[in-house]
């Protein structure tokens, strides 16, 4: 079954293992060659498959190494007719040689998309349907696989890219990054970062390995806005279980941005949201908290976003109580006055694809929350949260899937409040906690 709101992307006859990327990237002409070898397997019969892949120039196309029966290249669209028919079952891999300058994915509600070329270098920010741009793939939230990404480009530059860095190879003028990411990844969250950066190591970081790439000229405000994400990431562990990937980086582009993005397991963030201040200190909480929520929990399909960006901005209210500033509580009421002042036309649960990423679901999705603490108590909330987290580990989850979960953990039913807060339009009040709930565990 396709995505609801994106039909047009990916192809539900066969699900991906494994991404293979090799690039090699000339920052100053833009210019992108790449090799990927996507392994597959089908779900039905095939007799044909499509990839979505960008405005490339392809050089060859092969099934298991042999020259398909057919193949075009149009629309954004791979059409490969395979050699044979593929039974049901069936393991394969595709391999495709292109190359171009990356054409960004053009929306009218989101502006551009996936791969962006820089004064100095490039970034990549595909989210929701920007992967095209850059690699050939079934580009559906669903159909998550593991990565190697290697990337080639001149050496005065630093690459990042998803998961563990395994190797780094120097020639006469370029190196060659070479990234393994084992956990499943969704399209949108794979990225790489190419640029003139500084890569340090945060202090204090714990058991988990924290790194930053970083224009050299904003590496000390970096580390005075960025201290206390070692912090952050002690308390979402406590709230949400184990960290779900090997290690956790930042990537600071010497551009401005209008939001920070997050891919998997490393997060990216404009030179406007470092400015020696923590002015976006609850930026870099709500970054951090979509590792569990949104990246090893990755919606089945777009019309459940909520549980992405609900989950993350709540974790920014959770940050705040953490530290000493205004409480959750304190946070939701000032939300929900907001909110109160904005037309009541959207429904958290089905937003629809123009409006996926409107402030209130952002907000709403927050409060529903915050509700549904108030409604189980701190200590049953928490359970919840780690379980959900635990139990869905790097898979793919729904509203349903989280309702359901959430009535095991409540003395009475919970219908009624979600069905107030995530599928009617207008507003609910916010219940209160206790006076004095008890400390998250």
């Amino acid at each position: 079954m396709s995505d609801s709101y994106f039909p047009l992307h990916g192809d539900d006859g066969y699900a991906v293992t494994a991404y293979d990327l090799e690039l090699a990237y000339v920052p100053h002409t833009g210019r992108l060659a790449g090799r990927a070898t996507v392994h597959a397997v089908a779900r039905r019969d095939l007799i044909a498959l499509r990839l979505d892949l960008g405005r490339f120039k392809l050089h060859k196309v092969l099934v298991d190494g042999r020259r398909p029966a057919a193949w075009r290249h149009r629309a954004d669209k791979l059409h490969i007719a395979p050699p044979a028919v593929l039974p049901a079952g069936t393991v394969f891999a595709v391999e495709v040689r292109y190359a171009g300058v990356p054409h960004p994915v053009r929306t009218r509600e989101w502006g551009e998309l996936g791969w962006e070329q820089l004064a100095e270098g490039a970034l990549v920010a595909s989210q929701p349907h920007g992967a095209p741009s850059w690699f050939p793939c079934n580009d559906r939230p669903d159909d998550k696989a593991v990565y190697r990404i290697a990337v080639t480009a001149p050496t005065p530059y630093a690459v990042v890219a998803n998961g563990t860095l395994t190797s780094r190879t120097a020639g006469a003028s370029t190196t060659t990054w070479v990234y393994e990411e084992p956990a499943p990844m969704a399209t949108y969250l794979a990225t790489v970062q190419i640029g003139p950066y500084e890569r340090v190591e945060l202090a204090h970081a714990g058991p988990v390995p924290q790194s930053a790439a970083v224009p050299p000229a904003l590496l000390g405000r970096f580390a005075h806005d960025f201290a206390r994400q070692p912090l952050m990431m002690d308390l979402f562990t406590d709230l949400f279980g184990p960290y779900p990937f090997d290690r956790y980086a930042v990537v600071v582009v010497d551009e401005e941005l209008d939001v920070p993005v997050e891919a998997q397991g490393l997060s990216v963030f404009g030179a406007n949201h470092v400015d020696g201040r923590r002015g976006s200190e609850r930026l870099v909480a709500h970054e951090l908290a979509h590792q569990w929520f949104g990246n090893s929990l990755t919606v089945a399909d777009w019309r459940h976003i909520w549980l992405n960006e609900g989950f993350a901005k709540y974790a920014e209210w959770l940050w705040s109580q953490e530290r000493g500033g205004p409480s959750a509580a304190a946070l939701a009421a000032r939300s929900r006055s907001r909110l109160a002042l904005l037309p009541q036309d959207l429904r958290i649960a089905d937003p629809g694809a123009a409006r996926m990423f409107d402030d209130r679901v952002y907000e709403r999705g927050a409060l529903t929350l915050h509700a549904l603490r108030c409604e189980l108590g701190t200590i049953a909330f928490t359970a919840l949260l780690r379980e959900w987290a635990q139990r869905h580990r790097h898979g793919v989850v729904t509203t349903e899937g989280f309702t359901a979960l959430a009535a095991h953990h409540a003395s009475r039913s919970l219908d009624g409040l979600f069905g107030a807060w995530l599928y009617e339009p207008a507003l609910p009040e916010l219940p209160g906690l206790p006076e004095r709930p008890p400390p998250f565990i």
